[in-house]
């Protein structure tokens, strides 16, 4: 196996992952890019015997976003929501409006959790990884991930209903 098709198979999984825990989006493509490049550099040395490439690649991953929101707190950096964007007549342009207000939503309820559950939420939902291979990374147990799932969805949801009240 080559690079390449490392990169081609791997790619939109990971940059899901970092999405999740990367804002804004051009600062999540950074990140992904230094994923890749730190994958490069230790791609020679990746030996398939000590574990599969998806736990290597999300180990490099995780280190990464963890880089990153360290050297954001170091900064001192405060999170600005996007411009809105103006309001138009055209149905599609409204679709897109009320998908980009639900993923802002989705975004805020992901970004109350904490550090663990939103890690798990993203390696599940935004990496398409099982609970045995997330517990496996995360050195938690398959029901211990499987409860830390299910409380942290539960959370969201309870935080997303409560804002669309208000």
């Amino acid at each position: 196996m080559d690079f390449a098709s490392l990169y081609d198979r791997w790619f939109s999984r990971i940059y899901n992952y970092v999405r999740c825990h990367v804002w804004p989006s051009s600062e999540a493509d950074d990140v992904t890019g230094k994923i890749f490049e730190a994958a490069l550099r230790g791609y020679g040395t990746y030996d398939a015997a000590k574990g599969p490439e998806q736990g290597w690649l999300f180990g490099i991953a995780r280190n990464a976003v963890i880089d990153w929101a360290r050297a954001r707190s170091r900064r001192g950096e405060v999170s600005l929501d996007d411009s809105p964007e103006p309001v138009s007549g055209d149905p599609g342009l409204q679709a897109a409006l009320e998908r980009k207000e639900e993923k802002a939503q989705l975004l805020a309820a992901i970004a109350g959790l904490d550090e663990r559950a939103r890690d798990i939420i993203a390696l599940k939902f935004n990496s398409g990884m099982n609970n045995r291979e997330i517990a496996a990374m995360t050195g938690l147990g398959e029901s211990n991930v499987g409860i830390i799932l299910y409380r942290a969805v539960k959370k969201m949801q309870q935080d997303i209903e409560g804002k669309r009240k208000l």
